[in-house]
């Protein structure tokens, strides 16, 4: 292995790397350096980064295989820089007044360096440091925001929450460590024989991930979380950590778990209907805009379930493209929210009442976000639901898919009354009209465009699908 294949392998991690390193410098130096310039640099490295990767798409694998590559590794890290450039964008104006923005930065490259690590990895160890990579800086941008309490109790809960399931993940890989005597997951998977000690340790590993992944009934932290971390890391939780959760989980059981495909799809199927019940009750129920969306997050990971417990090719691309169009819908929605927090501090359902009278264009844009994750036609939340609910249709799994349904139409009650309040409801002491500065409108152009487009353009699922079997 020489170093051109090391870099070639590597790039977007080195290329984080590099871009910490110069964070770094830049704090040292941040007095002489305009903040504007520094968010302006970060962002266009996150977009050039995400293309650069739909470009390249490296294959290949170092260290003995415990880091390994393929073009749709590529795609799902491209995902996730994509919606981090998405995020940047949103929290511009924010961190232009936040005198610690260099290190709300080099804690979101942080992040995505240990989810990198961990989509990438061939090796139980190299997956947990990963995901100790991830974790740690996660919890401290949950409490980023310092002069708020809710701030730092969402940052203990997250940090609590994250030791234990990671604990539990830790308890699964020394069970397999015991009864394989390899960590690599090749060796695991050929080694897997279904005993008593074996299956502990799997059912230990999927616990883990649902924690995650915030799926009933792991999900307690996800809404007390969102609420009180700054609305731009509320969105990074909600799409980037929950979409890296989602792959990683997806490779781990097509790799390793493939041979006991038959029990874990009927887990998976329990917990599939166990969190599109309980998700959509909860978010019935909600009153404060982040906690709304955090147990509409907890039931899109339901109908994310259905796509993977499908076990086919089908089913991955299903869920790597549903994963790109929640990422638009989920950011559209947190933008829109982000702009009306920053402006008026409010974060109710019932301050958005009448909204579209005073910002008519906040309210649309919101409105074709709620539609899409409602998987109202034609947005592209829609066919990312239509493709899932295909997946597990083509194998067989009719209860499950009419159980989904049944949830889909129960969801358009919450979604349609949010849009009821911005056209409908009459609000005594409406919002004034809100500007919101350029980054957050270009966010919100991207993203409404994506919610319309992306679903017609259906060579964007055949390209994922293309590249589906490297996940097998």
């Amino acid at each position: 292995m020489n170093v051109r294949e090391l870099i070639s392998v590597m790039a977007p991690e080195a290329l984080l790397s590099a871009m910490l390193v110069l964070l770094l410098l830049i704090k040292i130096f941040s007095d002489k350096i305009r903040t504007s310039k520094v968010l302006l640099m970060t962002s266009a490295f996150f977009l050039a980064a995400a293309v650069a990767m739909l470009f390249l798409l490296p294959q290949g694998s170092v260290f003995g295989g415990m880091f390994a590559v393929t073009p749709l590794i590529g795609i799902e890290k491209a995902i996730l820089l994509f919606a981090t450039f998405m995020i940047s964008l949103q929290a511009f104006e924010w961190l232009s007044s936040y005198k610690n923005y260099v290190e709300f930065y080099m804690l979101l490259i942080s992040i995505l360096l240990g989810m990198f690590i961990m989509i990438s990895s061939g090796h139980f160890l190299t997956f947990y440091l990963g995901l100790e990579m991830a974790t740690i800086p996660l919890a401290a941008l949950s409490a980023f925001d310092l002069e708020k309490p809710r701030s730092g109790e969402a940052g203990m809960k997250l940090i609590l929450s994250s030791a234990f399931s990671s604990g539990i993940l830790l308890m699964g890989i020394s069970f397999m460590y015991g009864t394989c005597g390899s960590l690599y997951f090749d060796d695991v998977k050929a080694m897997f024989t279904g005993s008593t000690l074996q299956m502990a340790g799997f059912v230990f590993l999927v616990t883990g991930f649902a924690f995650k992944i915030s799926v009933v009934p792991f999900h307690l932290w996800t809404a007390d979380v969102y609420e009180g971390s700054p609305v731009a890391v509320t969105a990074f939780l909600s799409v980037v950590s929950k979409g890296a959760a989602v792959f990683i989980f997806l490779g781990a059981l097509y790799k390793v778990f493939g041979s006991i495909a038959a029990t874990w799809t009927y887990v998976l199927a329990i917990l599939a209907v166990a969190t599109m019940v309980v998700g959509n009750l909860f978010a019935i129920r909600q009153q404060n805009i982040k906690r709304f969306l955090a147990f509409s997050s907890i039931t899109q990971a339901g109908y994310i379930l259905i796509g993977i417990a499908s076990g086919t090719l089908q089913g991955t691309a299903s869920v790597v493209y549903f994963i790109l169009v929640y990422l638009f819908s989920n950011l559209s929605a947190f933008t829109v929210v982000s702009i009306v927090s920053d402006r008026t501090g409010k974060e109710n359902i019932s301050d958005y009442n009448g909204l579209y009278q005073s910002n008519p264009r906040l309210s649309v844009a919101m409105m074709l976000a709620l539609f899409s994750l409602a998987g109202i036609p034609p947005t592209a939340g829609f066919f990312g639901k239509w493709f899932l609910l295909a997946a597990g249709m083509s194998t067989g799994m009719m209860t499950l898919i009419l159980i989904a349904a049944i949830n889909l139409v129960i969801s358009l009650y919450y979604y349609l009354k949010v849009v009821r309040a911005m056209f409908v409801d009459k609000n005594e002491e409406p919002l004034q009209n809100i500007r919101s500065g350029n980054a957050a409108r270009l966010a919100l152009v991207i993203c409404s465009a994506a919610i319309i487009l992306t679903g017609f353009f259906s060579f964007v699922y055949q390209y994922i699908y293309s590249f589906s079997n490297g996940v097998q």
